[in-house]
């Protein structure tokens, strides 16, 4: 079976300071991966270089197959990758229905036709409509996104992604900053996500995050140094050291 994504010997550095050193990761189609470790790990630098959002300075990165190392980034989206940030990068001025129907237009056709109002498409007005089904917040749909709270706003982010259709999805903390409850909806809704898309999550609320992952990935200083099963890495005396704090 071809690989989601397989990741080999990646690194980063920032000046002297070694983000990503040498990872090597395999994902399987429809797994659920997560991916944990404290504080300047390099979990997000991981991120944006698999997203394209920084070029690698060594090894390699294959979605689905395809070489994508020196892709950028528009096109990995694509090859089906999409992805939410740590921190809130919707159009505070626009609806929700606009940010989703932005997010539609970087994989559909109608971004090559400038000339076209979009206020016209009722097509692609429609699937974006759904998709805030999908999320629980098509009653907020013509509310600007800044006006929306947090919770909603996370949710949101979360349908942008999906909008895409992407066979790749990586979720960047999606729980940080919610509520008890808000992340029992977050968390109920990364689950009923169908297995056609592949998660990867970075998350530190261990209780959602450890009922998710399938597998796991730690980092340390830019390095990977625990993989497997649940049972296994928690039990792993290297993770109770660096991240479990004992």
């Amino acid at each position: 079976m071809t690989p989601a994504l397989q990741i080999q010997q990646l690194c980063k550095s920032f000046g002297r300071i070694a983000v990503t050193q040498d990872v090597s990761l395999t994902v399987q189609p429809g797994e659920r991966r997560l991916i944990i470790g404290p504080n300047g790990a390099g979990k997000t630098t991981l991120f944006n270089q698999i997203a394209g959002e920084i070029r690698s300075d060594a090894g390699s990165i294959h979605v689905f197959g395809e070489d994508v190392t020196r892709v950028p980034v528009r096109r990995r989206a694509h090859l089906g990758v999409s992805r939410t940030y740590q921190v809130i990068t919707l159009f505070a001025r626009d609806t929700l229905l606009q940010n989703v129907v932005l997010g539609m237009l970087g994989v559909d056709a109608l971004r090559f036709r400038p000339l076209r109002r979009l206020a016209g498409e009722d097509e692609l007005h429609a699937r974006a409509f759904q998709v805030l089904e999908t999320v629980g917040l098509a009653h907020r749909a013509h509310v600007a996104a800044g006006e929306m709270a947090y919770g909603e706003q996370r949710r949101a982010e979360i349908a942008v992604a999906l909008a895409q259709k992407p066979r790749l999805l990586l979720l960047d903390e999606p729980l940080a900053g919610l509520s008890r409850d808000e992340r029992t909806l977050v968390r109920d809704l990364i689950a009923a996500i169908p297995r056609e898309t592949t998660i990867v999550m970075i998350e530190h609320d261990m209780d959602v995050a450890l009922a998710f992952a399938e597998q796991i990935s730690v980092l340390h200083y830019g390095e990977l140094i625990v993989e497997g099963d649940r049972e296994t890495v928690v039990a792993h005396p290297r993770t109770r050291e660096v991240y479990l704090g004992g």
